[in-house]
């Protein structure tokens, strides 16, 4: 049986109770069913991969590799992920290097099969790969119950790597307004409408600087890459999302219910006993 993640409240409360419990949950989904499975086999069978081909043609290892990045959409594209992966990131013509996305350099880079012999042969390999596939599976499971929180567990890898960009706040900006997830994020913390998507793209990046200066003291998007700036953007997304309605999340019963199904005696119990006290 796969692992639940256990959401009893919605907003701000629940992302604090998540919070709360996130390395406990976390340990009892990577130990469970599928989850577990996958990152066994990855693990006994990486180091056997020394090119880009050897990786796409075993779908169970692909699957955790693409599922690492957050490319898990992009499974079925075999040809393209193959060549993404066989130009590594060396040269400047390599196709990872042209992609607006950059998920598919970072991937290319991670297993660089474009040196002699490539990232998959070291000792540490799987490891470095296998921790943020169960880091990206246990979000998207979290998003099955509340996209919200997904979008909150998300948010510090996501905008801390444009935060930390050697660019203009003027395009870190631009950066933030094109990738959906740090958008809609902004949007609700920030109380805009619906419509705002709509407006002119100057009169978009002067609306996110006045009311960052408003709300956080300071209008670039470079505070955010220091964690109490990117904490209190976290908090006020929650407390406007949760204000906002429900999100479909777990009750606490039946959230109790699936961690003792999961049979993860010690993980449970500290997350039972914070469920009681919430």
């Amino acid at each position: 049986m796969t692992f639940q993640p256990v959401l009893p409240l919605t907003g701000y409360a629940g992302w604090k109770f998540l919070s709360r419990t996130m390395e406990a949950q976390q340990e009892a989904f990577n130990n469970s069913g599928t989850q577990g499975r996958d990152s066994d086999y990855f693990r006994e069978n990486i180091a056997k991969v020394t090119t880009a081909e050897d990786l796409v043609s075993d779908y169970r290892l692909l699957k955790v590799a693409l599922g690492a990045f957050g490319l898990d959409d992009d499974l079925p594209n075999k040809a393209f992920i193959t060549r993404v992966l066989a130009d590594g990131t060396l040269s400047s013509d390599a196709l990872g290097n042209k992609l607006s996305d950059s998920r598919y350099a970072s991937l290319a880079r991670a297993f660089s099969f474009d040196l002699t012999p490539p990232n998959t042969q070291k000792s540490d390999f799987a490891d470095t790969i296998l921790s943020p596939y169960a880091r990206k599976q246990f979000e998207i499971a979290v998003g099955e119950q509340d996209n919200n929180m997904r979008l909150a567990m998300a948010l510090p890898e996501a905008l801390g790597a444009i935060a930390e960009k050697s660019a203009s706040e003027t395009t870190k900006w631009f950066s933030v307004m094109g990738t959906t997830s740090i958008r809609t994020v902004f949007e609700t913390a920030l109380g805009l409408p619906s419509s705002f998507a709509a407006l002119d793209l100057d009169l978009q990046l002067e609306t996110l600087q006045d009311k960052s200066t408003a709300y956080f003291g300071d209008s670039s998007v470079s505070q955010f890459s220091a964690p109490e700036q990117m904490d209190k953007l976290v908090r006020l997304f929650m407390i406007r999302a949760g204000a906002s309605g429900a999100s479909g999340a777990t009750t606490g019963t039946s959230a109790a219910l699936q961690i003792l199904q999961a049979g993860q005696g010690g993980s449970a119990g500290g997350i039972l006993s914070i469920l009681a006290a919430s």
